[in-house]
């Protein structure tokens, strides 16, 4: 078996991770020429250079990147054994997910998860897009991919949209309603979607790439298209509409893990159809790793979780 030279694979893991010679010689408390003898080591046992150096600049070349991706995983498992054989728990993990599912449901449910296992230590990475599935990012993650290969998915939501807007201000739409006699009661069970475009529309546009694009699905999952006339206020970002929902701006399109009933007494679910995206959102791990504790303990939590806060079920209600 020939094997590269071992002592340069942590210093090269090192230098990728901080794109730097200087701050990789640092964390590993060696001299920068060290880091530069092992790296131009292991680029003659490759053949392949595996930065590419301007100035200041550094950054991995593609056989780089590719290597890269190999080495870390071959070091985090060497890590793990040596872990396990001493007696050290497998119990401090990093999750990866987006931004909105972490602010919006996973840590308002942490203290379940820390009530139940106290021995967890999880360490989250908030990302504006579905997370790479790499060990260089983290252990577990929330992704919208399920078929990226050597890892394992379970199913935790499936994506609808509603709208909402705040309880003041659908009060005042119902009686404005009522009044015009265009409803039977000022408390409606249901309403006509098409009464709802007399009021600004709060646009999400990150949802399906276009301004309006939200919207315009919705009503057509109606049967409807949006009148000519209908007034928007754009968001990048759901979060943001929301909010401006919350402070009685109009009405947003939103989904069950960003709206809770019970803890947004603020806001109210519209009674209207909903509109399946068809985005599924997953609890992902490599499957090289499902013996370990740490990564089953808070794979059964999320599941668990998931199904009591009715994410699981939200989309058969339909």
């Amino acid at each position: 078996m020939k094997l590269p030279p071992l002592k340069a694979l942590p210093v090269f893991e090192a230098v990728a991770r901080l794109n730097s010679f200087s701050r990789a010689a640092d964390e590993l408390a060696v001299s920068q020429s060290a880091v530069s003898h092992q790296i131009r080591l292991l680029e003659s046992y490759l053949g392949e250079d595996l930065f590419t150096r301007q100035g200041r600049y550094l950054a991995l070349t593609e056989p780089g990147r590719h290597y890269l991706e190999g080495v870390t995983n071959a070091l985090l498992q060497i890590e793990r054994a040596s872990e396990q054989l001493q007696g050290k728990p497998d119990t401090q993990l990093r999750m990866a997910l987006f931004s909105s599912f972490a602010v919006r449901w996973l840590i308002p449910n942490l203290p379940y998860l820390q009530r139940q296992h106290p021995e967890i230590d999880l360490q989250l990475e908030m990302m504006n897009e579905s997370p790479q599935l790499s060990d260089r990012v983290a252990d577990c993650f929330i992704t919208l991919h399920d078929d990226q290969r050597g890892f394992t998915t379970d199913l935790l939501y499936t994506e609808r949209l509603f709208p909402i807007c705040s309880r003041t201000y659908w009060q005042q739409l119902c009686s404005d309603l009522y009044q015009e006699g265009l409803i039977d009661t000022p408390e409606p069970a249901t309403i006509d979607p098409l009464l709802l475009m007399r009021c600004p529309l709060l646009s999400t546009y990150s949802l399906f790439g276009e301004q309006k694009d939200d919207w315009r699905r919705w009503m057509a999952e109606g049967g409807l298209s949006l009148p000519a006339n209908a007034r928007y206020q754009h968001f990048s970002h759901m979060l943001l509409a929301l909010e401006a929902a919350r402070h009685h701006q109009g009405l947003a399109l939103t989904n069950d893990y960003m709206y809770n009933a019970s803890e947004d007494p603020d806001l109210i679910r519209l009674p209207c159809h909903t509109l399946i995206t068809g985005d599924r959102f997953y609890f992902a791990y490599k499957t090289s790793r499902r013996q370990e504790a740490g990564i089953q303990r808070v794979r059964q939590w999320i599941r668990q979780r998931a199904g009591s806060t009715g994410l699981l079920d939200a989309f058969r209600e339909d």
